[in-house]
């Protein structure tokens, strides 16, 4: 029933207000004599009847958000007040059931356009704020979380995540933001059990499942859901340009009572907002991603996997720039595979490429990450050592060289290879430039390759 509130002393007034409400099925009045009462008045009333316009003076209007009923018994001072505190409804002596009937539903039907005024003005604004703030980020995750975070605010749901499914995928999805944590993601579902879902995939369009007691797609998992005491479902695909974007989809789940239309329509709204935000999104990370291929590629060797000359010299430069400043050690191990023309005569190039790079990556794997290794042309390769000195490069060639010795290469069977070291470093009083430490390494290679091979030789 509608709860009304009477503040009212005229005893003509209050009788004619008593036999109107008394029997009435369809309101609910409480009666108040003590002005006092009218500043404490909260919200919990469909109506307030007040029996002296003067009495709006008294009330917090913005607490008790809803509308008055003045009832006047002198028109000439009665409609001066009302004008004054701008009462819109009125009931002047002597009064009828019939007016006040009509007045009541007016002020109802009032009430309900300004909620429902209100509410939409609420939900416009939330789509306004999420496109706002999703098109500011141009990161996948953070516009997902965003959109079930902000989303989980307005309506209370038990659940709302965005799934992804794969291409062709018909047996699993992942969960990819869920609106309780931004770090719960790649959690695995087995479709099975998403009857919901497996439609809306097939469908691509917004399934609802108003009761899942009683709809017939949730009969297979109807006692599993049960015990958790999931009411109402939706699942929204997020398409832009007629296209599922990655088959996203926006899932929202409630316990004890259904989703309004109001409800699922700002749902949709939502999902067609992000729409154009995640897919500028995924189309910024998709090109991140290409850019970034491309410059590795760009500094990458595309046999061996390791970093190709052009990168050497420009590591090079910097790193010899930072030693002459700070006077700090640079060292340059320069590599030769002994024999190695050997395993191209006997096993064919096609294996000789294949033992080159996983050569390649042996030593890279043994190397630190701010050591800078290179391929240098053929089967010679470079390795730049920032901070070590002459002792600790020889060290290392010599600990890789054992590396070297010790691993078993799978497309040559036994045969083991061994490699021949010429080591530089500075400061040294000969190395005026960059391309003095490579010089000088050369030529310290050249003298283990004449000294029989298999040997860490230094530049003296």
């Amino acid at each position: 029933m509608k709860k009304v509130y009477v503040f009212e002393k005229n005893k003509l007034a209050l009788k004619f207000l008593k036999d109107f409400f008394k029997g009435s099925r369809e309101y609910s009045a409480r009666f108040y004599t003590d002005e006092g009462k009218l500043k404490a008045l909260k919200k919990g009333c469909h109506a307030l009847i007040l029996g002296a316009p003067d009495y709006a003076e008294k009330i917090n209007l913005s607490e008790i958000q809803c509308p008055l009923i003045a009832t006047v018994l002198d028109v000439t001072k009665g409609m001066r007040s009302i004008i004054k505190h701008n009462i819109e409804s009125y009931l002047i002596y002597p009064f009828h059931k019939d007016d006040l009937e009509y007045k009541l539903r007016s002020v109802y039907e009032k009430r309900g356009w300004i909620e429902k005024l209100y509410t939409e003005k609420k939900d416009l604004e939330a789509i306004a704020d999420i496109t706002y703030h999703i098109s500011s980020s141009l990161n996948p995750k953070e516009v997902l979380f965003f959109v079930v975070k902000r989303l989980s605010s307005i309506i209370n749901v038990t659940r709302c995540s965005v799934l992804s499914i794969g291409v062709g995928e018909h047996t699993h999805a992942t969960v990819v933001s869920s609106f309780e944590d931004p770090k719960i993601k790649d959690i695995k579902l087995d479709l099975k059990k998403y009857p919901e879902i497996r439609k809306a995939l097939r469908i691509k369009k917004t399934v609802i499942v108003k009761d899942a007691m009683t709809d017939p797609i949730m009969k297979p998992i109807r006692e599993i859901i049960k015990p958790i005491g999931i009411k109402s479902i939706v699942v929204i695909p997020v398409i832009f340009r007629d296209e599922v974007i990655g088959s996203l989809f926006l899932r929202t789940s409630r316990a004890g009572h259904i989703f309004t239309d109001r409800e699922i329509k700002l749902c949709s709204a939502i999902a067609k907002a992000s729409a154009t935000a995640l897919y500028n999104a995924f189309l910024f990370e998709k090109l991140s991603t290409e850019k970034a291929k491309l410059e590795k590629l760009a500094i990458t060797d595309f046999l061996t996997g390791v970093y190709n000359i052009r990168y050497l010299y420009h590591r090079l430069d910097e790193e010899f720039s930072r030693s002459q400043r700070y006077n700090s050690p640079l060292s340059c191990i320069m590599f030769d595979i002994d024999y190695f023309k050997a395993v191209n005569d006997t096993y064919g190039h096609r294996i000789g490429d294949i033992v080159l790079r996983e050569f390649a990556q042996l030593i890279k794997r043994h190397t630190r990450k701010s050591d800078v290794f290179a391929r240098y042309g053929g089967e010679e390769f470079i390795l730049l050592l920032s901070h070590t000195s002459l002792r600790g490069a020889v060290s290392e060639g010599k600990r890789l060289s054992r590396v070297v010795k010790e691993h078993r290469f799978k497309e040559i069977g036994d045969k083991r290879l061994t490699v021949s070291m010429g080591v530089s470093s500075c400061p040294h009083k000969r190395i005026k430039t960059q391309d003095d430490l490579i010089t000088f390494a050369d030529s310290a290679l050249f003298e283990a390759k004449n000294k029989g091979r298999d040997k860490v030789v230094v530049f003296k």
